[in-house]
């Protein structure tokens, strides 16, 4: 006998809530129920559009209902806390993007509160999808590659100065990221959590101290388009050290012409090096090993695919324990992305 399938709802239908939409869909088993958002004709568009019999303008309406597991969270940054944790108190397994939260205080209340659900919770960490960033981390943990000195990556982008993504002047999908009242912690929070993410897994280690600048440039007259004031920061440089030992710089930009997404992970160690490369077009794992380290030889591994967050997601709550990256996870990231926001006005190291 087959298992009952599991309901989702999708709550937020802007872009990247089409790309949950089309996964979840892939799935078997699992039904996409409902849709939520603010917008009437863009909720009912996004129904038509994947095939969902249930629209609502309000969470609450929504929860009323009840008819659902789960939920794919797929909202701006400032409304995953209040709609998360309603989720929660509605006894609805959680799927988040990232950030959890604008800052650590609210990540940590919602992994609180998660962990005494006992729902499955997890966070949209999609860089965890790159099969060749998770055989980076076998080999590391191996140890392959010796002892890690040494780390460096990079999250580029080149929405700023290109087209290629839309126009943000004129998009608001973009103009709301580069606004902090807008609920935006600038380049650091969007994809920060990203490349620490990468670098932290990749690299099989944690940060534990961290010292940050950030860049904000000028975009338009008095930095303002409209209602939205563009003082998020563009660029940020971060120098870290590492439980492992290891010493980093990690960097990020929406001002990096010629490339359009972007994350790259070196890891140094005293027997080998390994570097994972993830662009729009592919990903590459390349490795120093052995022999190959007196002439600085690199080689390219072949890798299989592994499972997506979004299946990861669905095997949580068949099996009812929740699975890595998970709310806690995603709260200490946003720890470190907070403290490196305080260095910039400290102007100091901080550990974390």
């Amino acid at each position: 006998m087959s298992a009952a399938p599991i309901r989702l709802l999708i709550l937020g239908t802007g872009g990247m809530a089409n790309t949950h939409a089309m996964n979840f869909a892939t799935i078997p088993d699992v039904q996409l129920v409902a849709a939520v958002d603010l917008d009437l004709a863009t909720v009912r568009a996004f129904a038509a559009r994947h095939d969902i019999p249930n629209t609502f303008t309000s969470l609450e309406e929504a929860i009323a209902w009840g008819e659902f597991d789960a939920v794919t969270n797929v909202t701006p940054d400032k409304v995953h806390y209040p709609t998360t944790l309603k989720l929660l108190a509605a006894r609805k397994h959680v799927m988040c993007e990232k950030p959890l939260a604008e800052n650590y205080a609210k990540a940590d209340e919602m992994a609180t509160a998660a962990e005494g659900s006992g729902l499955v919770n997890m966070v949209n960490l999609t860089y965890r999808n790159v099969a060749q960033v998770q055989k980076a981390r076998q080999m590391v943990l191996a140890g392959e590659i010796g002892k890690v000195r040494h780390i460096e990556a990079s999250y580029l982008q080149s929405w700023l100065v290109s087209k290629a993504w839309g126009d943000w002047a004129t998009e608001s999908q973009w103009l709301w990221r580069l606004s902090t009242k807008h609920g935006s912690n600038g380049v650091l929070g969007d994809v920060g959590i990203h490349i620490l993410d990468f670098v932290g897994y990749g690299a099989a280690t944690d940060i534990d101290h961290v010292f940050a600048r950030l860049k904000v440039f000028d975009k338009a007259p008095d930095n303002k388009i409209g209602e939205y004031d563009l003082d998020a920061n563009d660029s940020f440089t971060m120098t870290a050290e590492f439980s492992n030992g290891a010493m980093g710089v990690i960097h990020a930009s929406r001002w990096a012409t010629g490339h359009l997404n972007e994350l790259r992970l070196r890891v140094h160690g005293d027997k080998g090096a390994l570097e994972v490369i993830h662009r729009v077009d592919g990903s590459t794992l390349k490795a120093c090993l052995l022999d190959d380290v007196e002439q600085g030889v690199w080689r390219e591994i072949e890798v299989s695919p592994v499972e997506t967050n979004y299946q990861k997601f669905i095997a949580a709550i068949r099996s009812g324990h929740t699975q890595d990256p998970n709310f806690r996870h995603a709260a200490n990231l946003q720890k470190i992305l907070d403290l490196a926001m305080l260095t910039e006005v400290e102007r100091r190291e901080l550990v974390v």
